[in-house]
């Protein structure tokens, strides 16, 4: 009888543990679903179309709360975008965002407008002309008039809102993926491969290029393997935050759960840890860890939609926090494009944001000075020591802490120990 119990408990034993496992998987879900959701709270700077696609692609929604921040994105973003547009300015990326947002919301594209040039047309048609702008300049100087990485979004955005994109538009991007053209600065860029993967595949499914189907298959291929082998050890592609677009995009591809279940599962412990507190880290994550991908739009139903997403924690009491007592010195070398350096030095209150960090170092007035704009991934450096790095430029500060290169921006990075922050302005 004893052999028969020990049997039977083991038994449970082992059929629990999926079950515990998928409930406790189930309530992370819940738990980043709900970050996002208390990120619509913030009304500082524009509203970000990439959180709003997260919600929208998600299970669970709040419905009150996504419309409300639907209506921010057709004011707020939409006025950008048409200051941008009457400007002349190159807003591939965002337009693509912008309309992706509206699509995952069901909403027609073709009652959104914007006025240049005393002519009012929508904004597929707008982003359109964008994308014939991206293509003529690649045909000039072999790269596109922003990057690969928007290029990829204007094309996946055209291509899920049942827009035939043009097929020399799409065949940019297929040699693009075969030269490995996809690099921010030294180091290939995985968001780019990811979204260019997804963009292709998009591109197929329509049947829209039968230009050359086998050629297209080649290029999804190679963006398919420069994935897997950007895999590491313990399950990140390329780095905890391009992880979320490379599963995203290996799923749209065709791989199984089962074939990304190690990435999945990093992205799990690293937002158990808290990695992923910055919303546009979630906004990626989220729908591959729901086996999804930004092509999931393009049969988007916003009918008999859940509606029980609720934030049922306690009201955040904003906290006063006191300056640490412990304080780690910062060295930050500038490099400007012409390669001279400049080095500096200031003792920083342990845990401090290195945004923060910059503006004591810049405080104490030892000729170091920085700018900074506003992006969807929070505030980045562009103008230091009165040099700028603009995107029209084609150049960048790239920031590294004792020579590795940081994965999060100046507002995210913690300073919790003696390090050297090296910024140098770079071309990509």
């Amino acid at each position: 009888m004893l052999p028969f119990v020990i049997i039977a408990v083991l038994l449970a034993f082992a059929s629990s543990k999926p079950l515990d496992t998928e409930g406790s998987n189930n309530k992370l879900l819940l738990s980043l679903n709900k970050n996002l959701l208390r990120s619509l709270e913030n009304q500082d700077g524009l509203p970000n179309p990439s959180v709003h696609l997260a919600l929208r692609l998600s299970n669970h929604h709040n419905q009150a709360k996504e419309t409300d921040y639907l209506n921010r994105l057709k004011n707020n973003l939409h006025d950008d975008i048409q200051t941008s547009l009457t400007n002349s300015q190159a807003v591939t990326g965002l337009i693509a965002l912008y309309s992706l947002a509206l699509k995952s919301s069901c909403y027609d594209l073709n009652t959104i407008t914007f006025l240049v040039n005393d002519k009012n047309e929508t904004l597929l048609t707008h982003l359109k002309r964008q994308m014939e702008q991206e293509k003529d300049h690649i045909a000039f100087s072999h790269r596109p008039l922003t990057n690969y990485y928007q290029y990829s979004l204007g094309v996946l955005a055209l291509c899920v809102s049942g827009i035939r994109v043009n097929h020399h538009v799409s065949h940019k991007l297929i040699k693009a993926a075969e030269n490995e053209n996809f690099n921010h600065g030294e180091t290939e860029s995985v968001d780019t491969y990811a979204m260019a993967g997804m963009a292709l595949q998009c591109v197929k499914d329509s049947g829209s290029y039968a230009h050359n189907a086998a050629e297209l298959d080649t290029s999804l291929n190679k963006i398919k393997q420069k994935l897997l082998a950007s895999r590491r050890s313990d399950g990140h592609i390329g780095n905890e935050f391009s992880t979320g677009l490379a599963v995203q995009a290996l799923l749209a591809m065709g791989s199984e759960i089962g074939e990304c279940a190690a990435s999945m599962e990093a992205m799990r412990t690293a937002a158990r840890s808290n990695t992923y507190h910055n919303p546009m880290a979630i906004s990626q994550t989220l729908p591959g860890l729901q086996g999804k991908s930004y092509l999931s739009v393009k049969t988007q139903d916003c009918r008999n939609e859940d509606d029980t997403l609720v934030d049922t924690s306690e009201p955040v009491v904003p906290v006063v926090v006191l300056p640490s007592e412990t304080k780690v010195n910062m060295k930050v070398e500038v490099v400007t494009a012409s390669g001279a350096a400049a080095l500096y030095s200031v003792d920083v209150p342990k845990g401090r944001s290195l945004l923060e960090a910059l503006k004591l170092l810049e405080r104490r007035n030892v000729g170091f000075t920085f700018q900074k704009e506003s992006s969807l991934w929070g505030p980045f450096l562009s103008a230091v020591n009165g040099e700028q790095a603009r995107q029209s430029d084609r150049r960048y500060w790239h920031l590294s802490s004792d020579g590795t290169a940081l994965t999060e921006g100046v507002g995210d990075f913690k300073i919790n120990a003696a390090q050297k922050i090296t910024i140098k302005n770079t071309s990509y």
